[in-house]
């Protein structure tokens, strides 16, 4: 048997480095921003006459990604590590967009759509 030439042992310990991070990638820790995963209730109101003074939307968060719990309104968005959010909420043909904090099992921010703006407020179910 010959011994491996110079430029076969290179690749073949860049191949091993690449299997070692791939595996270390897949154990690694979830993000931070997972600490915030589960259901939350999000209240929703606005001081402007001429929208709802008041909803109630029913979000989830996995794995820092934000979703809706129900079919009448489409969530979507994320949580950073910190705790920072910004979602999207659609229905029909309405869209608004919020941002905020979330920490702990509560948070708050605002939102906008294209008539209205107020705030919200936030807790984990």
């Amino acid at each position: 048997m010959s011994k491996p030439k110079g430029h076969d042992m290179v690749k073949s310990w860049k191949s091993l480095a690449a299997v070692l991070l791939l595996a270390a990638l897949g154990f690694a820790t979830p993000s931070a921003a997972a600490k915030f995963d589960g259901d939350w209730n999000v209240q929703i109101t606005s001081s402007n006459a001429a929208c709802v003074s008041s909803a109630s939307v029913s979000i989830e968060i996995n794995n820092g990604q934000v979703a809706s719990n129900t079919a009448a309104v489409t969530a979507s968005g994320r949580v950073a590590d910190a705790g920072a959010i910004r979602v999207t909420l659609a229905s029909g043909m309405k869209r608004a967009v919020g941002s905020g904090v979330l920490a702990g099992t509560s948070g708050s921010g605002t939102w906008r759509a294209a008539l209205c703006s107020g705030t919200w407020t936030a807790q984990r179910i």
